[in-house]
């Protein structure tokens, strides 16, 4: 996985290498304003500075691209700065834990004419579920008594220390504890 820094990088590298130097410079203008605003440390003499780059950056791209490229969306970087004076940072307001979140409640979706019928009563019998699992005795297995995927016993006659009970194997050698000879 290749970290934010080196994605940039490489992509600069790729439009300083393919497009005339005419049309590469607005674009990584146009990315770096962006790594900018989603910094974790955010000045306001900086913020300054990027709202008058970004201001001189889309006047550059007004001059290469043709007008019908420019509609709302290219004009809203503008008011970005203005939105995280006011806000703060850029990444308390993204909405991915809203995308995050749909993922959870596709699956209830069943009639897609009615989508906000299916989520809600998806949502309703989830909840109603889990709250009545919290609720059940120990002999029923709900999300909460399950055992972890990798949970062994302990055997009763091998455990001499309560502090350091000794559970599952060794991940090297076999299940009765002695280890493999590699040679």
């Amino acid at each position: 996985m290749m970290h934010t820094f080196s994605c940039t990088f490489w992509l600069q590298v790729a439009v300083r290498k393919t497009l005339t130097e005419s049309v590469a410079i607005p674009l990584m203008r146009l990315g770096a304003f962006f790594y900018g605003i989603c910094s974790k440390v955010l000045k306001p003499k900086d913020l300054d500075h990027l709202q008058c780059e970004i201001i001189e950056t889309l006047c550059q791209l007004d001059r290469i691209f043709p007008p019908n490229f420019f509609d709302v969306m290219v004009h809203l970087p503008i008011h970005l700065i203005d939105q995280i004076k006011l806000v703060g940072q850029m990444q308390y307001h993204f909405i991915y834990w809203m995308e995050r979140y749909l993922c959870q409640v596709k699956p209830f979706i069943h009639n897609r004419s009615h989508l906000e019928g299916s989520i809600a009563k998806g949502y309703l019998a989830e909840e109603c579920l889990t709250f009545c699992s919290r609720y059940i005795h120990d002999g029923v297995k709900t999300r909460f008594n399950q055992y972890t995927r990798n949970f062994e016993e302990a055997p009763v006659n091998e455990n001499p220390s309560p502090i350091f009970p000794k559970v599952g194997h060794p991940i090297e050698g076999n299940r009765e504890g002695k280890a493999r000879h590699l040679f």
